[in-house]
């Protein structure tokens, strides 16, 4: 397979693990935060130059966005992990095939979730019972962000292709470049043509649709054996059921996070604006740990797919120690950075020393402990590149959301305060973890090298 022409490929199959994994992952991590980092600066241009209100009625539809996106990026890890182990075995017919089904695929069903978007907008938001005040902002920024759906599904879906081969750069430059335009469009939308919430979805098309752009002209004009070709589109039968096997428990697996956070933001809010204020702001402290943490999971499917693809389970093996050593280590240092200076970093967000105080908790609770969870993501993420996306799936339902629902009705109930509910978090990542690294030890033992 030619090579020679993209640097920015990695060779998974042959080499020193360790470092290769790193060059993968952190430009991968670094992404997630670029996203993070976009999100924020539209919210925050919206509460500066519009108001509150506008501000709320974004915020209101994080959790279905959030839901949404997570079962499709899930689909698109299915679509990673064929791709690697076609890349794996040295198949070139079968990732050219693979490659252009997963197109297809993302721009289906992102053409799909715009109209079915459209036609529940308002039933959703009622489900979530958004304040009568916002409504009619929040059913306007929702109509308008569902158009970028298929640009969305196709950028994700396009970076797990690039991913597939170890180029986690190539999206991230391309995400830099949409978000610096969605930043200035968005300025443009709401300080020169006095545009409210939909100033922000209208910025949200533009630069995904450019991100996407980007990614496919970069697939078209790629020499390695991802290339686009036009004349090759068609949807293999063949390739889309193992890639539907394997991405929609992953993103089944995703959902079931958001699921039981929606729960645990329940018990939050009845404690009052103080406790959902320090929530709040823990929360934008520790979402950067968590895409560290992805990140790994997320490098391990790939390199172990690649491996299994090429039959060398004793790599695959290694992929995975040096994984979770390396997340380990670094989620472990940030973590420790996050108590360390927890304080000060809570005070960008807030001056009121009760808020303060209540984030506080939240972050040696949630961030503290949060190392927990990269053995959750690295474990789930090496079963997932043998192809083995269920158990995983199955385990972090009843161990997450069981665990967490099980919590705010028992435990919380009996002593409801902020602390008590924020142990639910490392509760049900250590309960989850042990049962996780039980299964995936029977599952490696079934392996035949």
């Amino acid at each position: 397979m030619n090579r020679k022409n993209n640097t920015r490929s990695v060779n998974m199959l042959e080499g020193s693990l360790w470092d290769k994994i790193l060059v993968v992952a952190l430009p991968f991590a670094f992404t997630g935060i670029m996203q993070q980092l976009f999100n924020a600066a539209d919210i925050a241009m919206l509460g500066q130059f519009v108001g509150k209100e506008a501000m709320a009625a974004v915020g209101s539809n994080s959790p279905i966005i959030g839901m949404v996106l997570s079962l499709f990026i899930g689909i698109s890890l299915g679509a990673n992990v064929i791709i690697a182990r076609f890349i794996g075995k040295k198949n070139i017919h079968g990732v050219h095939a693979a490659v252009h089904t997963a197109i297809l695929v993302a721009l289906g069903c992102g053409v799909a979730m715009a109209i079915a978007g459209e036609l529940l907008v308002e039933p959703l938001l009622r489900l979530l019972s958004v304040p009568e005040e916002i409504f009619d902002l929040a059913v306007l920024y929702l109509r308008v962000f569902w158009l970028a759906m298929p640009f969305i599904l196709l950028y994700n879906f396009e970076s797990s292709i690039f991913r597939s081969q170890g180029d986690t750069r190539t999206p991230l430059y391309c995400l830099i470049a949409s978000g610096i335009t969605k930043f200035f469009l968005n300025l443009f939308f709401i300080l020169v043509l006095d545009m409210s919430v939909e100033g922000v979805a209208i910025g949200t098309i533009v630069a995904t649709a450019l991100s996407s752009a980007m990614l496919f002209y970069f697939l078209c004009r790629s020499q390695t054996e991802i290339r686009v070709r036009l004349t090759e589109f068609h949807v293999d039968k063949r390739i889309l059921l193992p890639m539907l096997r394997i991405g929609l428990p992953a993103g089944m697996q995703g959902m079931v996070f958001a699921l039981s956070n929606l729960c645990i933001q329940s018990a939050i809010n009845e404690l009052g604006p103080d406790v959902m204020a320090a929530s709040a702001a823990a929360f934008n402290l520790e979402i950067f740990t968590f895409f560290l943490i992805n990140a790994f999971g997320q490098v391990c499917t790939t390199f172990v797919s690649q491996n299994y693809g090429a039959r060398n389970i004793r790599r695959c093996k290694q992929a995975m120690k040096w994984c979770l050593f390396q997340d380990l280590l670094l989620t472990a240092c940030i973590c420790a950075l996050l108590i360390l200076f927890g304080v000060p970093l809570l005070h960008i967000f807030s001056d009121d020393s009760t808020v303060v105080a209540l984030g506080f908790i939240r972050l040696k609770y949630v961030a503290g402990l949060e190392f927990i969870n990269a053995v959750i993501e690295v474990v789930s993420g090496a079963m997932r590149g043998y192809g083995s996306s269920l158990i995983p799936a199955l385990i972090t339902l009843f161990g997450i959301c069981g665990t967490r629902v099980t919590w705010v009705y028992t435990v919380f109930a009996w002593e409801p305060d902020f602390a008590t509910l924020m142990m639910v978090f490392p509760v049900s990542w250590a309960v989850t973890a042990v049962i996780l690294c039980a299964a995936y030890a029977w599952f490696v033992k079934q392996l035949k090298a």
